[in-house]
């Protein structure tokens, strides 16, 4: 069935037409490019990309809904998950580091349920490289928190090269990853790469892998125990190791927390998922043309939690929990804090939008299975209070 998109307006189809004149003379120029290097100039092209340019990406304006965006459940159950931590580490010397803020509502609502709780970190720092995104979250932390709170607050350029301790925090980021399809012919490893088609669009072209995506993807079929059926098409992430290296490598001690959309490789790569999970979204439709509007459109793949374990060993992290969202924000004290919101108001609006809440990150059909949670652990975690979720711990999944 064919899906029907809102039309751009006539700045947003200049906007596309401009970063689509760009990606076409680097094909010009060089020939074929890989899906991958589509990908990253459609959202992180400068000024151009759909996460570096100025457009609304988050919330009921935007493109899509992050859990921390529906309200504050989400950020006060993640204060009451990461604040034995905090304390076991001390809180004045140890930060969190949050990669990418969005809207900085996560970052807003997470600090505030954490002086709540008594215990706030050293510093709250936001890795962020878009300015524009910069520019809104501190609008937003400026209407929000005290005074006392903002000023925990900084942003980064890059990853913190200086050891440090504290809680890593992920939400919905690794599914931005560019991704590297590959796809199967009579047996052999093609990359899917993006050229220009006769009438100046573009148009997918599959060529011979390299031998470290032919490696990957064959490393792939010995985990999942058979091999790919010819046409089988799909996506993995081989930077995923280095990249997990360089944003968490600097973590001496802490928790990271890991939160997307995915499935653990033996769900990710079923035979029936013929065609991967690459999914493109234009106000909040989700369509599966990933040359519709370059840089308007936010493209994303989901997240194979099994090759996050993978690289989270390599990189010196231990795995200490996968649940699905749900389970862990039920057996992270979701229900009990529903309630004392849900009594505390008297206003039905209100109480409306937090059985709302409720529903979107729980149900099965919203957020709640299709979204993973991910502990990794660094140093001794004894006393993070990790046994809380062993009811829900699925790392058998993996």
């Amino acid at each position: 069935m064919q899906i029907r998109l809102p039309a751009p307006g006539p700045d947003e189809q200049a906007h596309s037409l401009q970063l689509r004149r760009q990606i076409a003379d680097l094909i010009r120029a060089r020939g074929p490019i890989p899906f991958s290097s589509y990908m990253e100039a459609c959202l992180y092209s400068p000024g151009l990309g759909y996460y570096s340019a100025g457009a609304t990406k988050f919330g009921a304006a935007g493109d899509f809904v992050t859990a921390p965006e529906l309200g504050c459940l989400f950020a006060g159950c993640l204060a009451d998950a990461i604040a034995p931590c905090l304390r076991a580490l001390a809180e004045d010397s140890a930060d969190i580091l949050e990669l990418g803020g969005g809207s900085g509502a996560l970052a807003a609502d997470l600090l505030l349920a954490l002086a709540a709780n008594g215990v706030v970190p050293a510093r709250y720092r936001i890795l962020e490289p878009s300015a524009d995104l910069r520019e809104r979250q501190h609008r937003h932390l400026q209407a929000c928190l005290p005074e006392d709170l903002l000023r925990r607050v900084e942003w980064l350029d890059s990853p913190p090269t200086v050891a440090w301790r504290g809680v890593l925090l992920a939400n919905e980021v690794i599914d931005a990853l560019p991704a590297t399809r590959f796809a199967i012919h009579a047996g052999e490893v093609f990359e899917e790469h993006v050229d220009l088609g006769s009438q100046g669009g573009f148009q997918t072209l599959d060529l011979p892998a390299d031998g470290e995506l032919v490696a990957a993807v064959r490393a792939l079929e010995s985990t999942l125990g058979r091999p790919f059926a010819d046409g089988y098409r799909s996506e993995l992430r081989p930077q995923l190791d280095a990249w997990l290296d360089a944003v968490g490598g600097s973590l001496r001690s802490g928790l990271a927390v890991w939160v997307d959309y995915g499935y653990p490789a033996a769900e990710y790569y079923l035979p029936e998922r013929d065609d991967g999970t690459l999914m493109a979204y234009f106000r909040h439709r989700a369509h599966a043309d990933a040359f519709h509007l370059p840089g308007l459109d936010d493209l994303t793949a989901s997240v194979d939690f099994s090759a996050l374990a993978r690289a989270a060993f390599a990189a010196g992290f231990s795995v200490e929990l996968l649940a699905s969202q749900a389970g862990w924000l039920l057996a992270s004290g979701l229900q009990t804090r529903f309630e004392s919101l849900y009594q505390a108001s008297d206003d039905p609006r209100r109480q409306m939008a937090l059985a709302g809440q409720v529903r979107q990150l729980t149900m099965p059909e919203h957020m709640g299975e299709r979204f993973q949670v991910m502990l990794l652990g660094r140093g001794d975690t004894s006393a993070f209070g990790l046994q809380r979720w062993a009811s829900v711990d699925q790392r058998h999944r993996l």
